[in-house]
């Protein structure tokens, strides 16, 4: 169902009307195993310290290299919750028409078209039936429970970082026109960042934070054998130690989880049971995104690298 807009004076106020919650989780443990059950597995820090976004109502920022589970973990908290995921991707030159909304001006052409030979006041135009919502404002603003999900704020400008903090400290949002739209009950928000740059500390005040390493290998394996389905323990074992073999040379992008379970899919398509330098070699392009790094793979001799990952997958 979608929310209606309640400004002071316009249509009875916001205050009173309670929006339904999350679901709420007695204990980091059952949080935990909700997570599971949506094929998501969670270090202990990482449940803690989604469990305390929920219970302080606080958002929680989280930071890690690309690929290690950011953005998984809110659309994962929106599964087990059952709750609606409204994602914000973030870009360089985002801005507030395209974050939190704008006015459907051609719609307000023809309707003023339309009442040529009556009176059109500017409340009837600019009424909410004329307001396009963006991301933002259709999480304030909203009869159901949400996770928002403002994705890599650190690709947005900081002028959009700092018209973050109303939204942030306040849950409520402000249109000129309409007045202040204030949210019945606090979405749950989760703010990714790659640290291309450093946020301003008036953000990070406002939120929690929790950083997102590359998780060890037994829980990559488990990762890699939940999220591709029927693939051979061997297989996911090998994949698994062989880009954290990766992971400690020198480049450019060293792969993620993302990356683990991407490879782990196409060489379960392919029908392999084991890696071995042949298939490495020929499904690079996988797990490496950049050709660089791919050379420098093989300038460390693919074949070494095979054999110490399957030597480490059999420990």
């Amino acid at each position: 169902m979608r929310g209606r807009i309640a400004v002071p004076g316009r249509d009875g106020g916001a205050e009173g009307c309670l929006y339904p919650h999350l679901v709420a989780f007695a204990s980091i443990d059952e949080l935990e195993s909700a997570l599971r059950g949506a094929d998501y597995l969670p270090d202990r820090g990482l449940s803690t310290a989604l469990f305390l976004s929920l219970a302080l109502e606080k958002p929680l920022l989280l930071e890690g290299e690309a690929g290690v589970g950011k953005t998984e973990a809110a659309k994962s908290l929106a599964k087990a919750t059952g709750a609606r995921l409204i994602r914000l991707q973030c870009y360089e030159g985002l801005d507030v028409a395209h974050a939190v909304y704008e006015w459907n001006y051609p719609r307000q052409l023809l309707h003023i078209r339309a009442a040529q030979e009556g009176t059109v006041s500017e409340d009837e135009l600019f009424g909410p039936e004329f307001l396009i919502r963006r991301p933002l404002l259709e999480a304030i603003d909203t009869d159901e429970p949400v996770v928002l999900l403002i994705d890599e704020i650190d690709r947005a400008d900081e002028e959009f970082e700092a018209f973050l903090l109303e939204v942030l400290s306040d849950f409520q949002i402000t249109v000129p026109e309409l007045g202040t739209i204030r949210a019945r009950s606090h979405p749950a928000v989760i703010l990714t960042s790659n640290r291309t740059r450093e946020l301003h500390d008036a953000l990070k005040r406002r939120a929690l934070f929790h950083w997102i390493g590359h998780p060890s290998i037994e829980r990559e394996i488990e990762i890699v054998k939940i999220r591709v389905p029927g693939v051979p323990e061997r297989l996911a074992a090998e994949a698994a130690a062989f880009v954290r073999e990766l992971r400690g040379l020198d480049l450019a992008k060293p792969p993620g989880v993302a990356e683990t379970i991407d490879w782990a899919m196409a060489l379960n398509a392919l029908g392999r049971q084991e890696i071995d330098a042949e298939v490495v070699e020929q499904t690079l392009g996988s797990v490496l995104k950049y050709r660089e790094d791919i050379e420098t793979v093989r300038d460390e001799t693919l074949s070494r690298i095979v054999e110490s990952a399957r030597a480490a997958s059999a420990r």
